[in-house]
């Protein structure tokens, strides 16, 4: 008893008479079905390229579409031929023209041989399976598909809401459940034998030509009435990526596929010399007894699915612009944001600097330009300064920047009077810290030598922008670390907060501070936000200073004692 090969070719027929030969010089029977929208030239050469060997069939030949029953007609003219003309054939092992065996013929035959009464063919009920792509699981079963998803989608899709719409189900025929599975198995003469000669069966097929993709479930499902022994998983080592379509094997895939175990892999690339070559050469010798185990390279496709979907964190490239919320981080690395620091203390960011060695830019989405360190026109990765190309896309500038700069923190300025089309990707990225000192925009006001009736505006429009941001960093969902200072509250005691700020993003082992940055000249701001009140607007945002004395100054009164019972 031997092992037969029912193979459905449709392209790169050489390599598909390549393994057809393999296959057949090992003792095993080949019946091919050509797809019959191949060329008749190309189909008689690859017969006559075969004409030599005399287990060699072709049957009957019929025009394959995907996702329709011809591709099910097809594997049925094949197998009946098979079954009638090879006596001695106990299982049949359907396989593709891109199909290649990965282990020594006898070792197959030797398996099944072993396995006389097993069918080996993934068979699972669409509440069982996970891998169903098009929103179509127990509906492909009840909703007829006249239209091709492939090449008319549009009717698809028209005519499936259309029947939800109506509420249209087909009746599922009596004795049987609908089952799901792999295209490619491994059945026995009896099993095969009993579906095709069932007085059912113009019933089944009736049925299943209104099925959408019915070669993953006719024989998946009616397998279910006859066999004695069903494994429910494939001998063949087919992968598929997150859109369904399956992986391509190439010829850097080799140590791959040696690794799985599995007898078959599918889906092969024609040029893929090193493959073929390897794995169809006669002098290969039986290495191991190992049962086929794709699942132990099942972590190297989830990685290359995740990749592929979602990239490197913070990476945005031409070939991979992922969509909203698909990110894998959107930034590569952590960084700082310091709001208000700059305007409270003088020269913060080189002190910033020599305090963590992180570098320090100054307002990167200031109107006039972007702050680069050392304020350089062109930053990594051929950043402009412009404000005009940073403002094209504000986001991507940021992302960028993290990334050209990986491996070394960033930390910049930000306030309210800057572009603010980044505070959506602040709130959402988890690499942001921001520190934020409440109202200190307010101290460049107080300096400035403005009409106090410009000044009173500014106010109140640059307070309705930080505080509309606060809000976004003060809610839950809030991704980003930040802590958040009001003015009187840090100046009250500023070294204890930038303790915090150096022990968060300077290196670790840092002795703690002595010596604050030295803090803007504060005298008279006390009056000057008592004036915007008696403006009429009032700076909220600042916390609760005294109006007629530095707030620096303040004596710090002595804690009453309290007595705990």
């Amino acid at each position: 008893m031997t092992v037969g090969i029912v193979m459905l070719a449709h392209t790169a027929l050489d390599r598909a008479a390549e393994v057809a030969r393999h296959w057949a010089t090992h003792e095993c029977p080949v019946v091919i079905h050509v797809d019959k929208r191949v060329d008749d030239a190309e189909f008689l050469a690859f017969q006559a390229n075969l004409a030599d060997l005399s287990n060699v069939r072709f049957s009957a030949r019929c025009a394959c579409h995907w996702g329709k029953w011809s591709m099910v007609e097809a594997t049925q003219i094949a197998v009946e031929l098979m079954l009638s003309h090879f006596a001695d054939v106990r299982h049949v092992y359907l396989a593709s023209g891109s199909c290649l065996p990965l282990r020594p013929v006898s070792e197959l035959v030797d398996y099944l041989a072993a396995r006389p009464r097993t069918d080996f063919i993934e068979s699972a009920t669409t509440e069982d399976v996970p891998w169903t792509i098009g929103g179509l699981d127990e509906e492909r079963f009840t909703l007829r598909f006249p239209f091709s998803w492939r090449t008319n989608r549009y009717l698809f899709d028209r005519y499936v809401r259309l029947q939800r719409r109506v509420g249209f189900r087909r009746r599922i025929p009596d004795g049987i459940t609908p089952h799901m599975g792999s295209q490619w198995w491994c059945l026995t003469r009896q099993t095969l034998t009993a579906i095709l000669e069932d007085p059912e069966r113009p019933k089944y097929d009736r049925y299943f030509k209104r099925v959408w993709i019915p070669d993953e479930s006719y024989f998946q499902t009616l397998s279910r009435l006859y066999s004695t022994n069903i494994e429910s998983r494939s001998l063949t080592l087919s992968k598929f990526d997150f859109q369904g379509k399956p992986h391509i094997f190439y010829d850097d895939h080799l140590h791959l596929l040696r690794r799985s175990d599995c007898f078959v892999a599918r889906k092969i690339w024609p040029n893929a010399d090193k493959l073929y070559r390897t794995f169809l050469n006669d002098k290969k010798v039986a290495q191991n007894k190992a049962e086929p185990n794709p699942g132990k390279i099942d972590r190297v496709f989830a990685k290359a699915v995740e990749r592929r979907t979602r990239g490197r964190p913070g990476l945005y490239m031409h070939s991979r612009f992922p969509n909203r919320h698909w990110e894998n981080d959107l930034t590569s690395a952590p960084y700082a944001v310091f709001e208000g620091f700059a305007d409270l203390f003088d020269d913060f960011e080189s002190w910033l600097a020599n305090a963590t060695g992180s570098k320090v830019h100054g307002h990167l989405f200031a109107p006039e330009r972007a702050e680069f360190v050392g304020r350089p026109d062109t930053y990594l990765g051929a950043l402009s300064s412009a404000p005009a190309l940073r403002d094209y896309n504000p986001r991507a500038f940021l992302t960028n920047l993290i990334w050209n700069a990986r491996g070394e923190r960033q930390c910049f300025q930000y306030g309210p009077s800057d572009t603010q089309a980044i505070g959506d990707l602040l709130t959402r990225d988890p690499n942001a810290q921001v520190f934020v000192i409440s109202g200190a925009w307010a101290i460049p006001l107080f300096h400035s030598n403005e009409n106090f009736s410009d000044i009173r505006r500014q106010a109140a429009a640059l307070q309705k922008i930080e505080s509309e941001h606060l809000d976004a960093l003060r809610l839950p969902e809030c991704r980003a670390r930040a802590r958040i200072w009001t003015m009187a509250e840090f100046i009250e005691s500023p070294m204890e907060p930038l303790q915090i700020i150096i022990d968060e993003i300077g290196p670790r082992g840092r002795s703690r501070l002595t010596e604050a940055p030295k803090m803007a000249d504060l005298a008279g701001f006390g009056q000057f936000l008592q004036n915007l009140k008696n403006q009429g607007m009032h700076p909220y945002l600042m916390g609760d200073f005294p109006s007629d004395d530095d707030p620096r100054r303040k004596p710090r009164g002595r804690r009453k004692p309290y007595l705990v019972k």
